[in-house]
């Protein structure tokens, strides 16, 4: 199965994205305030780009169940995830304040909306499952990790991305990949696992650029990236 392969292909990344310090440090609890207000900022601003990339991905569907399974997931990233992140920014009030669109965020946006947009329809779906699938991953492990949640100070995030029916997606998403790619050629079965590994670099490169706090090198001479209605 193609799902399989890329997880193969993909382990290494992904361990390294268990033991990350800003995922080992969100598990104890000990990661600082201002770094997830960085990070909580930043994903808010990446769910935008990535609702839009599922909507695409909606009206592209042949099928008409993969199309209200991407109608619904577009809707999820915009609501109820926004839901948990508005929370946090609250919470963390000052912390999650004048923050700019980090370079990271910007180029992992850029990358889901073009190939949203010129990508054949396969291509796009395979870019989107390592949000879904690595997150319910980590949150996972989190959970297993940590457990009981009562006091942690990142129990809804954890919460979030280890629920059940979150889990029930990621499953679904897989099945319609697996799908296409049994039906698709060999030159986009492998541009497939291309996006595939591109995106869930881009994930590793989130929580890493969460934990620098990464900027803009450019600073000095540009005013740093803001966000745009249609970024």
């Amino acid at each position: 199965m193609f799902c399989d392969d890329v997880w193969k292909r993909t382990a290494d990344l992904v361990s390294a994205i268990h033991e990350h310090p800003f995922n080992t440090a969100l598990g104890d609890g000990t990661l600082d305030r201002d770094r997830f207000a960085f990070y909580i900022v930043q994903d808010g601003r990446y769910l935008e780009a990535f609702s839009k990339a599922l909507a695409t991905a909606s009206v592209r569907a042949a099928d008409p169940g993969d199309a209200a399974f991407f109608a619904r997931s577009a809707h999820t990233a915009l609501a109820a995830e926004r839901m948990l992140h508005a929370g946090y920014v609250q919470e963390l009030g000052a912390a999650a304040e004048g923050i700019a669109t980090s370079p990271t965020c910007l180029a992992y946006s850029s990358f889901l909306q073009a190939t949203a947009l010129a990508a054949p329809y396969p291509v796009l779906v395979a870019a989107v499952l390592p949000c879904f699938w690595i997150y319910q991953d980590v949150g996972s492990a989190l959970l297993a990790r940590t457990g009981d949640l009562t006091e942690h100070p990142y129990r809804a995030w954890i919460s979030t991305y280890s629920d059940p029916d979150f889990a029930a997606s990621v499953e679904q998403i897989k099945a319609i990949t697996d799908r296409l790619a049994a039906g698709a050629d060999a030159a986009t079965r492998e541009a497939m696992a291309d996006a595939y590994g591109r995106a869930a670099a881009y994930e590793w490169m989130f929580w890493d650029s969460a934990w620098r706090r990464e900027t803009w090198p450019t600073a000095q001479w540009l005013a740093p990236v803001t966000p745009r209605p249609w970024a």
